[in-house]
């Protein structure tokens, strides 16, 4: 059962102090689909907005089995121990597509940053959603940064397009590798190499060592063929070890110098600013095909269309085409059809 819900106001103060208890339950409120929630988290995010947009966002990703979950556990702990700054780690899960079910356990692989009083660590269900983040992944970073954490850390599922849609709302990517994986360098897309800003070898110790050195050297020669980045940079090819915490201070000063970059060519606020216009299309685009689906006409006529195109007795255009137009007469004003 719910627990009392609070007036947006106890939602923000209680952000801006920094209560965990009143963050996870914000960032509940934000993930929700209930219509009343959806007008609550607007109210929430429009009054904390003055206080974000003063952390590192960063992205990892790599498919399932690379240690990313690990690897941010050591990270974090380096984070907090060395430099003494906050983080949170916002985790998704991948949900089954026949349940909607997740396992929602990146705590548990995070065993040592679960415990810390500095970090905080959110699984979100990814629900379906294109690119292996959470639908509300953006909303959810703004709240953390409200609460003043100052490393906002976003772990993909790492399948499909997740390095497209954790580069539209991050500063730094890490792809996340493993040793051989430079066996394999033609497997990997052109297009996710030339999003990243820094490729990480991990469990490259013990005997995997020489194989992560080989992957190293591939993979420097794939990233200066496709030519520097924004501005000039060239994303480094580093080897780590999340077991042993081999290379994780290197990783970390590379982001710190990325940031030094970024900032120095003013190339931070022109980024911000895109992924802000980027995600206010997404939205638009999540709320018309939204109000698409909830028109109680298409919703009657939805069914026996699907099943003719399944039938092959209509083509998917047109059936696209014959639903959006009954669409468009039924939204188009009054005023537009005396």
């Amino acid at each position: 059962m719910r627990s009392r819900r609070l007036a947006a106001e106890q939602y923000v103060s209680g952000v801006l102090a920094r209560d965990r208890t009143t963050l996870a339950r914000t960032i509940t409120i934000i993930e929700s689909d209930l219509p009343s929630d959806n007008e609550l988290s607007a109210k929430i995010l429009d009054t904390l907005l003055p206080h974000t947009g003063n952390s590192r966002r960063i992205g990892i990703t790599g498919v399932p089995g690379v240690g990313k979950s690990t690897f941010l556990d050591k990270m974090g702990m380096h984070i907090l121990r060395e430099h003494r700054e906050k983080l949170a780690v916002l985790s998704v899960d991948p949900s089954s597509p026949i349940t909607g079910g997740s396992i929602l356990g990146d705590k548990t692989r995070m065993e040592r940053l679960a415990t810390e009083p500095n970090a905080f660590i959110r699984p979100s269900p990814s629900r379906g959603s294109l690119g292996g983040v959470a639908g509300r992944t953006r909303e959810t970073m703004l709240v953390c940064e409200a609460a003043g954490f100052n490393n906002i850390w976003i772990e993909t599922v790492g399948v499909g397009q997740s390095e497209i849609a954790v580069r539209s709302m991050t500063d730094f990517v890490l792809l996340l590798l493993l040793p051989g994986a430079g066996d394999d360098l033609q497997g990997i897309k052109r297009g996710i190499l030339e999003l990243v800003d820094a490729v990480a070898i991990n469990k490259a110790d013990g005997s995997q060592r020489e194989r992560a050195q080989v992957a190293k050297a591939d993979y420097t020669s794939a990233l200066h063929l496709f030519g520097p980045g924004a501005g000039g940079w060239v994303p480094p090819v580093l080897l780590c070890s999340a077991q042993t915490g081999l290379g994780i201070p290197e990783i970390w000063d590379c982001i710190l110098l990325h940031e030094k970059f970024q900032l120095e060519k003013g190339l931070r606020a022109e980024l911000r600013r895109e992924q802000s216009l980027a995600a206010m299309r997404q939205l638009i685009s999540a709320e018309l095909e939204t109000a698409f689906r909830l028109d109680p006409e298409i919703a009657r006529k939805l069914p026996q269309i699907e099943n003719q195109v399944r039938k092959g007795e209509m083509t998917p255009f047109a059936a696209a085409r014959t639903l959006l137009d009954q669409f468009h007469r039924r939204k188009t004003p009054a005023i537009m059809n005396p």
